[in-house]
């Protein structure tokens, strides 16, 4: 049976799971939602996903949503082995750590400073809320120094989800250049991450038209 993955291009959420799928060879049947025009509100969709989020992937009979957790069930049941989430406890904590990172601190974070205004009618940015982002920003920094990748000198999960936020913030105006660890790594994940120029870069050109609108002169 197909897998479906009900998503919106310029969800950075939504890009991680198909970076994920690209890494591991899995094919996605899918299901693009337009959310300004309520489609996520349908019942059809509420039917599956009553939280009516995305993304959320249909995979047989289990439906499921909150991006990290398909990540990384995907790895679980079609990884050929265990390297992009590690078995080892000491090494999946530190994955798990970036994820909750992630989601918590560092999109959480961009996500408030630069959600008012785009989709809630806020005039202005908010420059405190910058400087939050910035703090996380560095820390994230602070963990990529001395490897290659976010968890260690492999690629994991941590690379698919944090570079699907970090080139987001890019696009959306964000100065990364006092942040060298992580512009290094940025650069290396989208000359290095299979299938990245099909799997993420489409909904950053996405994203960066509507910020070219929302965040103009703001």
């Amino acid at each position: 049976m197909p897998i479906d993955l009900y998503y919106m291009p310029m969800s950075a959420p939504c890009r991680s799971v198909m970076l994920t799928a690209k890494a591991l060879g899995v094919e996605l049947n899918l299901k693009m939602l337009n959310l300004p025009a309520g489609e996520h509100l349908k019942p059809e969709f509420v039917a599956i996903n009553p939280q009516h989020c995305i993304p959320t992937l249909v995979d047989g009979n289990l439906k499921l949503w909150e991006s990290r957790a398909i990540c990384t069930y995907l790895v679980n049941k079609y990884g050929k082995d265990d390297s992009l989430y590690p078995s080892d406890p000491q090494t999946r904590a530190l994955v798990d750590r970036l994820l909750y990172f992630d989601m918590g601190t560092l999109y959480h974070r961009f996500g408030e400073y630069v959600y008012p205004v785009m989709f809630f009618g806020q005039e202005k940015l908010e420059p405190a809320k910058l400087e939050k982002l910035h703090e996380a920003l560095g820390w994230l920094d602070g963990i990529l120094a001395g490897h290659d990748w976010a968890a260690g000198k492999s690629i994991t999960v941590a690379d698919f989800v944090l570079v699907a936020s970090v080139s987001s913030f890019e696009v959306c105006g964000i100065d990364l250049s006092k942040h060298r660890n992580v512009t290094t790594w940025l650069a290396r994940c989208k000359a290095g991450l299979r299938g990245y120029n099909e799997a993420n870069a489409p909904g950053v050109k996405d994203l960066a038209r509507m910020t070219e609108v929302k965040l103009a002169g703001k």
